[in-house]
């Protein structure tokens, strides 16, 4: 049966959410949640809250989806051992440490992937399958086919975003709330600047980067039939009123009702930006997905509707059967089974012989049936009684309540808990002295002769512009190596054609590197099976710490890079069993977007042709597409610059540092160039330290 999970951002929500019909919530802790803004739960209480779930037949999973720091990983062990024992159904987990932990030290706990972790192909499934992850989050800009493919191939459960916001970035890959304001998304504290106004070329009151909420009431059966285990409704920063309405109309169209124009109605007046998008599940993209939420009034009527379901009342969503025996000079008896196997007794006084009226078993199934203000629903009730025997009233309610009240103990009784053993990792500091340098191009022309004379030990070039330049093999100097950039995102259906310009890359150029940015990427790289094949780690694994930095070096990379939302020292703390590498130089990157920003200015696409999107500061983003397809990337407006701090950099243990250019022409890259030999100059109007100093919230 197909889950319908309903999000839960505080107790109210939780009853709303549980009442309309959730198969299962999802919620979080005091910490290490993506929603840190929500009124989220206590630890102290989670096993209370987890025994009414499932006394309910609710399962709860918990979100420990954010990134954690090394300092942090003791008490994201106390946090998961504090939900075992409470008897959680599932972590959702985005970092891959937290992985590794949730496994090895709560084993009988599910293990989800996040959407955080931007995984968006069958490569990426099958990666996380191998890491004893049970299900996967799918990115939510997948359409219909992508996501039928996934689940026909699957070994593990797909869960799908139904309804909701949408990010205009794959989740896990925006830096923008903090780059600029130093609100992660990764950590939980997205300030969302893309629901802020911005202009092509100049600010205006627009709002070029603001999706409509999703909503895929119209497909439910087609998930059903791709074989989706699980359908997600989006909104822990969300009223219970909304949670209501929304899993209200949800249950009811799984449960084989018409989509009805009531519903559509009833949703958008719940909340919506505008109206609804079906835009990445129909892959119809474009400006029709854009909108920005309206402040109207309250629809009272609605809200008051909605609360009446969780604030009066039990819904009877458990099916129970009931068997009771009501014999001559015996205890009565009744046994109680829920749909779940449990089974529970319970013993009364002996039956009285009637003086007048007898009872009937008819009489006695009505009275015990009358399970008003629990969770229950009896189903089927046998009665035996001897005839000419009475029983009181209270006699038959007390056994109807002791044998739920029973059973409600067993079905949210958690599993025993036993913790696994943690070892903490093997801490390797790293190179001393001086790292070398690593550049970074986005094409041809901006590779130099100055640039190559510099001799960096890697030069990252995207996969796309190698396999148009074979002659570029020729050109590297002795002691340079070239490193294919794989595009960040790469849908199943576009796998064959980078297949093909991976062999005219590594078989025709001889190159042996290749540098990944997501983990499907790795285990696609990995069946190619090229000889001294070299995968490197990209910033877009979001390596945060080093528990992750040890699941890569297991993974068999040969390096990986450091996210550049840590600050120097918890780079210099960071164990590094693998080469480690940071940005030095240039534009952070801020989004990946399925949609074409570019092609949002005029509605045609001219993605060659770059722009930038002006904020109410002034201040200008560029916004280039990503080398291979017709999504953008949006980079920051200040370009990141540590070559004036060198010495600084040499007690931190790292391999390299990355010089990376973007919208930079030759004449730029050598400009940089020439300000790195002669010890680099900060202009602090156009350059930023970026979040190394500062960190992020």
């Amino acid at each position: 049966m197909i889950e319908l999970l309903s999000p839960a951002g505080s107790v109210e929500a939780l009853r709303a959410a549980v009442q309309n019909g959730a198969d299962a919530v999802y919620l979080g802790t005091e910490g290490f949640n993506a929603r840190m803004g929500a009124k989220n739960f206590r630890l102290d209480n989670l096993a209370e809250v987890v025994r009414e779930c499932h006394v309910r037949g609710v399962q709860v999973h918990l979100t420990l989806n954010t990134l954690v720091l090394d300092r942090e990983m003791d008490e994201a062990l106390r946090v998961i051992d504090a939900a075992a024992e409470a008897g959680v159904d599932a972590f959702i987990v985005q970092d891959f440490g937290l992985v590794g932990l949730c496994r090895s030290r709560a084993s009988q706990v599910a293990v989800h992937a996040s959407t955080q972790m931007a995984i968006h192909s069958i490569s990426g499934v099958l990666q996380a399958a191998d890491m004893g992850i049970s299900r996967v989050v799918l990115a939510r800009e997948l359409g219909r086919e992508e996501i039928a493919k996934i689940c026909s191939m699957s070994p593990i459960e797909i869960e799908v975003f139904v309804h909701g916001a949408l990010c205009m970035c794959y989740s896990g890959q925006c830096y923008f709330s903090s780059v600029i304001g130093r609100r992660s998304g990764n950590r939980g504290g997205c300030a969302q600047p893309c629901r802020m106004n911005y202009g092509y070329g100049r600010f205006e009151p627009k709002n070029p980067l603001s999706l409509k909420d999703n909503c895929l009431l119209d497909y439910l059966g087609e998930l059903r039939d791709m074989g989706v285990a699980s359908l997600k409704i989006e909104g822990r920063m969300k009223r219970p009123e909304y949670v209501a309405v929304v899993t209200r109309i949800y249950r009811a169209v799984l449960d084989g009702m018409q989509v009805t124009d009531t519903m559509r109605s009833e949703l958008e007046r719940a909340f919506s930006r505008e109206g609804f998008t079906q835009g990445y599940y129909t892959h119809q993209l474009g400006r029709d997905m854009f909108g920005v939420h309206q402040d109207t009034p309250e629809d009272r009527e609605l809200f008051a509707k909605a609360r009446a379901t969780y604030e009066s009342g039990e819904a009877q969503r458990v099916k129970v059967t009931m068997q009771a025996d009501f014999s001559a000079s015996q205890l009565s008896r009744l046994v109680c089974q829920d749909q779940d196997g449990h089974r529970t007794e319970a013993l009364g006084p002996e039956p009285e012989l009637a003086r007048s009226h007898s009872l009937t078993a008819e009489e006695i199934g009505q009275r015990l049936s009358r399970t008003g203000g629990t969770p229950y629903r009896v189903e089927s009730c046998t009665v035996h009684v001897d005839p000419g025997l009475i029983v009181s009233a209270s006699a038959i309610n007390g056994l109807r309540r002791e044998a739920l009240l029973k059973l409600s103990a067993q079905r949210g009784e958690p599993a025993p808990y036993i913790p696994g053993p943690v070892r903490p990792p093997l801490h390797h500091p790293g190179p001393a002295g001086a790292p070398a340098f690593t550049a970074q191009v986005r094409s041809a022309e901006q590779i130099t002769p100055r640039l190559l004379a510099l001799g960096p030990q890697v030069l990252y070039v995207p996969l796309s512009v190698l396999s148009e330049h074979p002659e570029l093999a020729g050109q590297v100097p002795a002691g340079t190596s070239l490193c294919a950039v794989l595009p960040r995102i790469i849908w199943d259906s576009e796998r064959e054609a980078l297949r093909a310009q991976l062999r005219t890359v590594l078989a025709g150029m001889g190159v042996r590197e290749v540098l990944a940015g997501n983990l499907g990427h790795i285990a696609l790289l990995k069946s190619v099976k090229v000889p001294g094949l070299k995968i490197r780690g990209d910033y877009g694994l979001n390596l945060f710490n080093s528990r992750t930095a040890q699941f890569f070096s297991d993974l068999g990379l040969a390096s990986v890079t450091a996210s550049f939302e840590l600050t120097l020292p918890q780079i210099r703390d960071l164990s590094k069993p693998l080469p480690t590498e940071i940005l030095a130089y240039g534009r952070l990157p801020l989004m990946v977007t399925e949609n074409c920003v570019i092609q949002g200015r005029t509605g045609a696409c001219s993605c060659d042709t770059p722009v930038r999107l002006y904020d109410r500061r002034g201040e200008g983003f560029p916004v280039l597409k990503e080398s291979g397809s017709c999504r953008s990337e949006i980079f920051n407006s200040k370009k990141l610059y540590l070559l004036d701090k060198l010495p600084q950099l040499e007690n931190l243990g790292l391999w390299a540092l990355r010089l990376s250019f973007t919208t930079e022409h030759p004449d730029e890259v050598d400009d940089v160039l020439r300000g790195l030999e002669r010890g680099g100059v900060f202009d602090p109007g156009m350059c930023t330290r970026g979040l190394y100093a500062r960190g992020v919230e």
